[in-house]
Protein backbone atom coordinates (compact mmCIF):
# COMPACT_ATOMS: atom_id res chain seq x y z
CA UNK A 1 0.00 0.00 0.00
CA UNK A 2 1.31 3.62 -0.75
CA UNK A 3 2.14 6.22 1.98
CA UNK A 4 -0.48 7.01 4.39
CA UNK A 5 -2.40 10.77 2.51
CA UNK A 6 -2.63 13.22 5.15
CA UNK A 7 -4.76 16.40 4.88
CA UNK A 8 -5.05 18.88 7.49
CA UNK A 9 -7.95 21.00 6.78
CA UNK A 10 -9.69 24.65 7.75
CA UNK A 11 -6.26 26.37 7.42
CA UNK A 12 -6.43 29.92 7.57
CA UNK A 13 -3.13 31.28 8.60
CA UNK A 14 0.41 31.39 7.39
CA UNK A 15 1.61 29.64 10.42
CA UNK A 16 -0.82 26.50 10.13
CA UNK A 17 0.34 25.80 6.44
CA UNK A 18 3.85 26.08 7.17
CA UNK A 19 3.13 24.03 10.48
CA UNK A 20 1.14 21.18 7.99
CA UNK A 21 3.73 21.14 5.64
CA UNK A 22 6.94 20.76 8.01
CA UNK A 23 5.24 17.95 9.52
CA UNK A 24 5.09 16.17 6.51
CA UNK A 25 0.98 16.61 5.31
CA UNK A 26 0.54 15.55 1.95
CA UNK A 27 -2.69 18.22 1.25
CA UNK A 28 -4.17 21.42 3.16
CA UNK A 29 -7.65 22.16 2.90
CA UNK A 30 -9.45 25.66 2.41
CA UNK A 31 -13.24 25.69 3.92
CA UNK A 32 -15.35 28.13 1.43
CA UNK A 33 -18.66 27.48 3.62
CA UNK A 34 -19.66 31.15 5.13
CA UNK A 35 -21.45 29.35 8.13
CA UNK A 36 -18.06 27.84 8.92
CA UNK A 37 -15.94 29.22 11.63
CA UNK A 38 -13.55 28.29 9.29
CA UNK A 39 -14.36 29.57 6.54
CA UNK A 40 -12.20 31.92 4.40
CA UNK A 41 -12.27 34.47 2.00
CA UNK A 42 -11.38 34.53 -1.42
CA UNK A 43 -8.89 37.19 -0.83
CA UNK A 44 -7.45 35.57 2.39
CA UNK A 45 -7.36 32.37 0.44
CA UNK A 46 -5.19 33.63 -2.83
CA UNK A 47 -2.77 35.16 -0.09
CA UNK A 48 -2.26 32.08 1.41
CA UNK A 49 -1.86 30.32 -1.54
CA UNK A 50 2.16 31.38 -1.74
CA UNK A 51 2.46 29.86 1.48
CA UNK A 52 2.02 26.51 0.49
CA UNK A 53 5.33 24.78 -0.50
CA UNK A 54 5.83 22.59 -3.94
CA UNK A 55 4.09 18.87 -3.27
CA UNK A 56 1.52 19.77 -0.56
CA UNK A 57 -2.19 19.74 -2.38
CA UNK A 58 -4.46 22.06 -1.92
CA UNK A 59 -7.98 21.26 -1.76
CA UNK A 60 -11.20 23.44 -2.22
CA UNK A 61 -13.87 22.56 0.39
CA UNK A 62 -17.35 23.69 0.20
CA UNK A 63 -20.62 22.52 1.56
CA UNK A 64 -23.44 22.67 -1.49
CA UNK A 65 -22.28 25.27 -2.97
CA UNK A 66 -23.52 27.76 -5.65
CA UNK A 67 -22.04 27.24 -9.09
CA UNK A 68 -20.87 30.58 -8.73
CA UNK A 69 -18.50 30.45 -5.74
CA UNK A 70 -16.84 27.43 -7.23
CA UNK A 71 -16.10 29.15 -10.67
CA UNK A 72 -14.91 32.04 -8.50
CA UNK A 73 -13.25 29.97 -5.86
CA UNK A 74 -11.41 27.53 -8.81
CA UNK A 75 -10.36 30.95 -10.89
CA UNK A 76 -8.97 32.28 -7.92
CA UNK A 77 -6.83 30.14 -6.28
CA UNK A 78 -6.70 26.58 -9.03
CA UNK A 79 -7.37 24.45 -6.48
CA UNK A 80 -5.47 20.95 -6.70
CA UNK A 81 -8.91 19.27 -5.60
CA UNK A 82 -12.80 20.70 -5.05
CA UNK A 83 -14.30 18.93 -2.34
CA UNK A 84 -18.24 18.82 -1.75
CA UNK A 85 -20.52 16.08 -1.29
CA UNK A 86 -21.09 13.81 -4.18
CA UNK A 87 -24.70 14.66 -4.57
CA UNK A 88 -23.49 18.50 -5.08
CA UNK A 89 -20.71 17.57 -7.83
CA UNK A 90 -23.78 16.28 -10.05
CA UNK A 91 -25.32 19.62 -10.37
CA UNK A 92 -21.77 21.47 -10.58
CA UNK A 93 -19.56 22.30 -13.93
CA UNK A 94 -15.87 22.09 -13.50
CA UNK A 95 -13.27 22.71 -15.74
CA UNK A 96 -12.29 19.83 -17.86
CA UNK A 97 -9.34 18.01 -15.77
CA UNK A 98 -10.57 19.61 -12.55
CA UNK A 99 -9.69 16.60 -9.73
CA UNK A 100 -13.21 15.87 -7.52
CA UNK A 101 -12.95 14.76 -4.23
CA UNK A 102 -16.80 13.35 -3.31
CA UNK A 103 -18.31 13.34 0.54
CA UNK A 104 -19.59 10.96 1.11
CA UNK A 105 -21.48 10.63 4.75
CA UNK A 106 -21.78 7.91 7.34
CA UNK A 107 -25.36 6.07 7.46
CA UNK A 108 -26.16 7.48 3.95
CA UNK A 109 -27.52 4.69 1.64
CA UNK A 110 -24.13 3.67 -0.42
CA UNK A 111 -24.25 4.95 -4.24
CA UNK A 112 -24.44 2.13 -6.81
CA UNK A 113 -20.55 2.95 -7.70
CA UNK A 114 -18.07 4.36 -5.84
CA UNK A 115 -15.55 7.05 -7.07
CA UNK A 116 -12.09 6.38 -7.93
CA UNK A 117 -11.41 8.00 -4.54
CA UNK A 118 -13.79 9.35 -1.78
CA UNK A 119 -14.01 10.95 1.59
CA UNK A 120 -15.97 9.59 4.38
CA UNK A 121 -17.29 12.00 6.75
CA UNK A 122 -19.88 11.73 9.87
CA UNK A 123 -23.41 13.41 9.33
CA UNK A 124 -21.80 16.76 9.92
CA UNK A 125 -18.54 18.43 8.65
CA UNK A 126 -16.43 20.39 11.29
CA UNK A 127 -18.22 19.06 14.44
CA UNK A 128 -15.94 16.46 15.44
CA UNK A 129 -18.00 13.53 15.14
CA UNK A 130 -16.84 10.36 14.32
CA UNK A 131 -17.83 8.70 11.13
CA UNK A 132 -18.45 5.05 10.98
CA UNK A 133 -15.08 3.21 11.14
CA UNK A 134 -16.36 -0.10 9.89
CA UNK A 135 -18.46 1.45 7.17
CA UNK A 136 -15.13 2.75 6.46
CA UNK A 137 -13.42 -0.28 6.32
CA UNK A 138 -16.02 -1.97 3.90
CA UNK A 139 -15.04 1.12 1.42
CA UNK A 140 -11.61 0.82 1.65
CA UNK A 141 -11.68 -2.86 1.21
CA UNK A 142 -13.30 -1.19 -2.99
CA UNK A 143 -11.27 2.23 -3.25
CA UNK A 144 -9.56 4.78 -2.04
CA UNK A 145 -11.57 6.51 0.86
CA UNK A 146 -10.14 9.48 2.85
CA UNK A 147 -11.34 9.06 6.80
CA UNK A 148 -12.22 11.68 8.45
CA UNK A 149 -14.49 12.73 11.55
CA UNK A 150 -13.33 13.01 14.89
CA UNK A 151 -9.88 11.96 14.43
CA UNK A 152 -6.92 13.32 16.58
CA UNK A 153 -3.90 12.59 17.61
CA UNK A 154 -5.06 9.72 20.53
CA UNK A 155 -7.22 8.05 17.87
CA UNK A 156 -6.09 8.55 14.60
CA UNK A 157 -3.62 5.54 14.94
CA UNK A 158 -6.28 3.08 15.84
CA UNK A 159 -8.15 4.17 13.25
CA UNK A 160 -5.47 3.65 10.39
CA UNK A 161 -5.36 0.15 11.68
CA UNK A 162 -8.67 -0.57 11.57
CA UNK A 163 -9.96 0.72 8.71
CA UNK A 164 -6.52 0.94 6.64
CA UNK A 165 -7.93 4.10 4.50
CA UNK A 166 -6.23 5.54 1.73
CA UNK A 167 -5.81 8.95 3.73
CA UNK A 168 -6.69 10.75 6.69
CA UNK A 169 -8.28 14.30 7.31
CA UNK A 170 -8.66 16.24 10.12
CA UNK A 171 -9.76 19.85 10.98
CA UNK A 172 -11.60 20.16 14.48
CA UNK A 173 -8.96 17.87 16.05
CA UNK A 174 -6.10 20.01 15.77
CA UNK A 175 -7.54 22.88 16.97
CA UNK A 176 -7.32 24.79 20.82
CA UNK A 177 -10.91 26.19 19.79
CA UNK A 178 -13.28 26.36 17.25
CA UNK A 179 -11.69 26.98 13.94
CA UNK A 180 -8.60 28.10 15.94
CA UNK A 181 -5.76 25.88 14.53
CA UNK A 182 -3.12 24.15 17.33
CA UNK A 183 0.69 24.17 15.82
CA UNK A 184 1.38 21.15 18.44
CA UNK A 185 -1.44 19.26 17.61
CA UNK A 186 -0.86 19.89 14.40
CA UNK A 187 2.27 17.98 14.40
CA UNK A 188 1.09 15.89 17.08
CA UNK A 189 -1.69 14.38 14.46
CA UNK A 190 0.80 14.14 11.47
CA UNK A 191 3.38 11.84 13.42
CA UNK A 192 0.51 9.76 15.03
CA UNK A 193 -0.47 9.23 11.51
CA UNK A 194 2.70 8.51 10.58
CA UNK A 195 3.36 6.01 13.11
CA UNK A 196 1.17 3.92 12.27
CA UNK A 197 1.97 3.13 8.37
CA UNK A 198 3.96 0.50 9.29
CA UNK A 199 1.43 -1.61 10.83
CA UNK A 200 -1.16 -1.15 8.62
CA UNK A 201 1.72 -1.83 5.50
CA UNK A 202 2.17 -5.23 7.62
CA UNK A 203 -2.08 -5.78 7.94
CA UNK A 204 -2.01 -5.01 3.91
CA UNK A 205 0.18 -7.32 2.93
CA UNK A 206 -0.90 -10.40 5.39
Amino acid sequence: MSRLWIKICGLSTREAIEAAALAGADAVGFVFHEASSRNVTIESARALQSHVPPGVERVAVFLHPSQDLVETVVAAIQPDWVQTDAEDLSALRLPAGQRVLPVLRSGRARRASLPKRCLLESARSGAGEQADWQEAAQIAAMTEVVLAGGLGAGNVAEAVQRVRPFGVDVSSGVESGRGVKDLVKIREFIQAARAAEPVRTLEENR
